[in-house]
């Protein structure tokens, strides 16, 4: 792992020294989390962002339109 500096108004840095969490893992773990989850959050939010394009209005969209009726559920 590499150190990196990061500045916390301190507010926020009490806010996050007080929470459970913290306290048990220390702020560098949880910091780590929350930088995980706010890239996997940006990932899934641009491959959505991909497939809308895809399939509304798009290339796609032209290729497979008047199907819509065709499939049906089973019983």
């Amino acid at each position: 792992m590499k150190a990196i500096q990061v500045t916390l108004d301190e507010a926020l840095l009490a806010r996050l020294d007080a929470d459970a969490e913290v306290r048990r893992d220390g702020r560098s773990a949880v910091l780590r989390r929350a930088a995980d989850e706010y890239l996997r959050r940006r990932r899934k939010r641009a491959i959505a962002e991909q497939y809308t394009k895809a399939y509304r209005g798009g290339a796609l969209s032209d290729e497979f339109s008047g199907w819509e009726q065709e499939g049906t559920w089973p019983e």
